[in-house]
């Protein structure tokens, strides 16, 4: 039997394998079936900022929106429907009392008070840990990236300061050197790096000529960024990393484990897949180890990593790029050339 434990966020989980933030965390018995195909943690859904302030918007019209009516002419109660966050850490506690493995709650906040006041209540709740979700999607033509960035570590700080619980960060790979960024909140305490962020993006209707929403799924090879920078970061930095975005077989987790990560968080293999996808990875995780004779995630995790290689590997490095160029034709070989 393998020994697939692995430490995340200071957590001991019993492999590498996380359930991200997505819907199914709204369905308690989808997270129950999860455990049973053992999964290591869940990340429960995030609680966002903007959808409170949404809701609270919509109270204080359906409150008001009577105020010039007769009473003779309108029901005794509005047909309010409005929890605010309070919905949502009720559920977040439900959830942890409901399953016997880590349960990570995932917060996405705007301004500084609200991420700081979000924070202590969910740590209230019981979970094991919260991740924080950072993105900066640029709109203000005269904010530095100095600034932007010396306003999430302040954050980060802040929440470090004021909850006991361990705290990682979510990333987008959009920050102007996010190596140095990530060095920087690696000094204030941060537990772990999750690598990295998926959003949505705009998308048009040219018939229409219109705005269209469209649902975004990872694809596979997607890990690819997540996989340079966690060989870059591993054995430079205290925290752990976990890789995200388009991790969908056990190879895939493999080559991130390789490469430094302790785990990996995983969505929409499981949505086109199933749930069942979590105990084929394990599977194909253990089939490995036992073909390549390791015992435990630690003596191979990071193997392949920059600073394992003596940080002189062409592969997190431009001079990659150079010799795939020089090289092409050796790569391809003469019959790619015929065929096109």
């Amino acid at each position: 039997m393998k020994n697939l434990k692995t430490k995340y966020m200071g957590i001991e989980l019993d492999n590498p394998i996380i359930l991200g933030a997505c819907n199914m965390a709204k369905h308690l018995d989808v997270l129950k079936k999860a455990e049973e195909q053992g999964v290591a943690a869940v990340i429960y859904k995030s609680l966002f900022e903007e959808q409170i302030q949404l809701e609270r918007l919509q109270l204080d019209e359906k409150l008001t929106e009577f105020d010039n009516i007769s009473a003779e002419i309108m029901t005794t109660h509005p047909n309010i429907k409005y929890l605010g966050y309070d919905e949502h850490l009720i559920n977040l506690r439900k959830t942890k009392e409901s399953l016997s493995i880590p349960v990570i709650a995932s917060l996405n906040a705007i301004n500084e008070n609200t991420w700081i006041e979000y924070a202590k209540l969910i740590s209230e709740t019981g979970v094991d840990g919260i991740e924080l979700n950072f993105y900066q999607s640029p709109s203000d033509f005269n904010k530095e990236a100095k600034e932007i960035e010396e306003e999430q570590i302040n954050i980060v700080k802040q929440i470090k300061q004021n909850i006991s619980i361990p705290v990682s960060v979510k990333l987008s790979p959009d920050y102007t050197n996010v190596l140095n960024f990530i060095k920087k909140l690696d000094t204030v305490g941060v537990d772990a790096f999750v690598l990295f962020n998926s959003f949505f993006q705009p998308n048009i209707d040219i018939m229409k000529e219109k705005h269209i929403k469209s649902l975004h799924f990872s694809k596979k090879g997607d890990f690819k960024q997540s996989l340079r920078y966690s060989g870059l970061l591993f054995g430079n930095i205290h925290a752990d990393v976990c890789s995200s975005h388009g991790v969908s077989s056990g190879e895939d987790m493999i080559k991130l484990i390789l490469s430094g990560s302790s785990c990996v968080q995983v969505v929409t293999t499981i949505y086109k897949n199933g749930l069942a996808q979590i105990d084929t990875m394990k599977k194909e995780l253990e089939a490995w180890m036992d073909i390549k004779n390791y015992y435990s995630i630690d003596e191979f995790k990071g193997k392949l990593s920059n600073s394992k290689l003596a940080g002189n590997s062409l592969v997190y490095k431009r001079g990659q790029y150079v010799d795939l160029l020089i090289n092409s034709d050796n790569i391809f070989g003469d019959t790619h050339y015929k065929n096109i």
